[in-house]
């Protein structure tokens, strides 16, 4: 197993569409600038759910990374799915992993998972460990 890590900055714009105009349904794309052992910028589109009552959010999402992993180039898709419920904090889940069969380039055959950091000043960080063939 291989550890990368890094800083990224995130934009995420809503699209404005609300499916079945049901406000409580988003879509999103986001836009990652990805830097440190993964440098690369990646596009996704993001579907969310937020219950205004209890709080509870949940999120899936599907990115396209083309990047230099270690020296490596290609691109990959991550798959993210999350969820999480306001003042309880044990509840949260959070998986990213990478598509099987997605890796192209130097990253064929490319398996891992994802975690994502953000400290309290909002900046956001990456911590992957991946395997390759």
């Amino acid at each position: 197993m291989k550890h990368a890590v890094g800083p990224f900055e995130v934009k995420v714009v809503p699209s404005g569409r609300a499916p079945s105009g049901n406000e409580e349904l988003g879509e999103m794309s986001f836009t990652k600038v990805l830097s440190g052992d993964m440098m690369g910028t990646s596009k996704g589109l993001m579907l969310t759910s937020l219950t205004s009552d209890t709080g509870a959010m949940a999120y899936v999402a599907l990115e396209t990374v083309p990047a230099s992993l270690h020296g490596r180039s290609g691109t990959f898709v991550l798959m993210h799915n999350a969820t999480t419920r306001k003042g309880e904090p044990e509840a949260d889940s959070l998986h990213i992993g990478i598509v099987p069969g997605s890796g192209t380039g130097a990253l064929m055959g490319i398996s891992g998972t994802l975690a994502i950091q953000k400290d309290a000043q909002g900046n956001h960080s990456y911590s992957f460990d991946y395997e390759l063939p």
